[in-house]
């Protein structure tokens, strides 16, 4: 029997595997692919997540950004220089989270990858995990599944809103300059944008809605993106997948159990950010059950609790950004996007060195002001 069974093996999970094993907890990381595997993901990571390893992330960082250049419909371009900024990591998610899980195993825990988890049954004490190759018991359960995994719902949680994103992997038509770039661009995206972060060869380009029900083609969308770069559609990959943006606080921990990074709805509602909280409630989350473990009977409440103090209750500023800024995007291009200032802002929130709470009311004054006085 293990002290905890995470099943999921992305950013999430491999963070919580590395902290519970190096706290001396055993571990079984559980992952229905076989590792490495592709993952979805435009892979823009804030330098700040190194704040939570004593091990350097630089081997699983495949590019440094330091531009960023905003367009609205492909015209009217801004660029911002980071030169005196950190820059932003670009990773590719199967090496970067194969990294986590290649130094968790370092410390102790065990992977079986290749393993579907089939369903779970708390019998008295434990948890016993059913798979696809043997029953397996654990007195802890680590929900890192991602936003199409079942863990969540076996474990009694409400249905978590979702919202669909298409990612499209394209080739560079160019060599990868000295410069590199992350492009957004507004306009062609109805309550969403389009964001392009490079690779050292290729484009990882996503588009994504933040608000309403609208039932756009966000794959016709992208590809008409991709034309406008110059890349023939039929090199591409395109993957459709689920977002599982901040909708609200809500309860992430059940019996013996908590749920981490996309199976707990934590992506940023404002810029579908997704890596940082997932590696922040991984962090967390082995903090509260090599607790528990020790005896502390709230470690798991208090988890819900932490979560929601240090990171929901900032997601609240970010969703009423987002219900500013995309529902009169032009606007906001125009009083926000094209300050100077904005990107500098941004990037401050992303790395935790300010926060929404700080600035997001400011920012509506503007986008509220720009509507009536347009």
């Amino acid at each position: 029997m293990f002290d905890c069974i995470i099943v999921g093996a992305g950013s999430a999970g491999g963070t919580a595997a590395y902290h519970l094993a190096k706290r001396g907890r055993s571990v079984l990381i559980l992952e229905k692919d076989s590792l490495p595997r592709y993952k979805p993901c435009s892979g823009g990571v804030s330098p700040s997540v190194q704040q939570w390893f004593d091990f350097d992330l630089a081997p699983a960082i495949a590019l440094n950004v330091s531009r960023v250049r905003y367009t609205w419909q492909m015209d009217d371009p801004v660029e911002v220089s980071l030169k005196k900024q950190k820059p932003v990591w670009m990773v590719q998610r199967d090496v970067f989270d194969q990294f986590l899980v290649e130094q968790a195993k370092e410390q102790g825990a065990q992977l079986q990858d290749q393993t579907t988890v089939t369903g779970i049954e708390f019998k008295g004490d434990r948890w016993q995990v059913n798979t696809t190759n043997e029953p397996l018991a654990a007195r802890y359960l680590i929900a890192a599944d991602g936003a199409n995994g079942p863990m969540a719902k076996w474990l009694g949680f409400k249905a978590r809103p979702q919202r669909m994103a298409v990612t499209i992997e394209a080739p560079n038509p160019a060599p990868t300059s000295s410069d590199p770039t992350i492009h957004f661009d507004f306009g062609q995206v109805k309550n969403g944008y389009i964001w392009n972060f490079p690779k050292t060869d290729s484009y990882s380009v996503s588009v994504g809605t933040f608000k309403g029900n609208d039932k756009q083609d966000l794959q016709k969308i992208g590809t008409k993106y991709i034309q406008q770069l110059g890349v023939d559609p039929k090199l591409c990959q395109v993957y459709s997948h689920p977002m599982c943006l901040w909708d609200g606080n809500q309860k992430l921990h059940g019996q013996n159990a908590l749920l981490v990074g996309d199976a707990a709805c934590l992506a940023d509602p404002f810029t579908a950010e997704g890596i940082r909280p997932s590696i922040f409630s991984g962090v967390k989350a082995a903090e509260a059950i090599d607790a528990a473990l020790g005896g502390q009977t709230n470690a798991l409440t208090q988890y819900t609790q932490v979560i929601q103090d240090e990171w929901g209750n900032e997601m609240v500023w970010a969703k009423r950004l987002a219900g500013a800024f995309y529902g009169f995007p032009k606007i906001g291009y125009k009083v926000g996007v094209k300050r100077p200032s904005a990107t500098l802002i941004m990037l401050q929130i992303l790395c935790g060195e300010l926060k929404y709470s700080e600035v997001a009311g400011l920012a509506i004054k503007r986008l509220s002001g720009g509507f009536f006085s347009r």
